[in-house]
């Protein structure tokens, strides 16, 4: 499997951006697809996660602003980040978990929220 994360870059605060992870197998055979960040000096925390059967989940810090989503015949989860602040910024991380608890990630891709 593997993950290719595009569409980070630099935005002012409040803007918006949205990241996409295209994947190489069947987004619908993962048990879950998600998008981690990690800033410089911190964990790489879970920001949004897709079930197979398509429930969300949500990083508390990002509810209400950002959207989990996906395009089953692309193989592509999206995330729309809305009304960013500076402290989203960070590198952002497509994970998909597939049966037996194995793990994919793709490349980070860098997003930058300026005051």
């Amino acid at each position: 499997v593997q993950l290719q994360a595009s569409g980070g870059g630099l935005v002012q605060a409040g803007g918006s951006l949205r990241l996409s992870c295209a994947a190489s197998g069947n987004i619908l055979s993962f048990n879950s697809v998600g998008w981690y960040r990690q800033a410089p000096g911190n964990k790489r925390e879970l920001v949004a996660g897709i079930r197979r059967g398509g429930s969300k989940t949500y990083a508390d810090s990002v509810k209400g602003r950002f959207t989990i989503s996906r395009e089953n015949a692309k193989n592509t989860v999206y995330l729309q980040m809305n009304t960013l602040k500076p402290e989203d910024t960070a590198d952002y991380y497509c994970n998909a978990q597939l049966s037996g608890n194995v793990n994919y990630w793709g490349q980070g891709t860098q997003v930058t929220v300026s005051s």
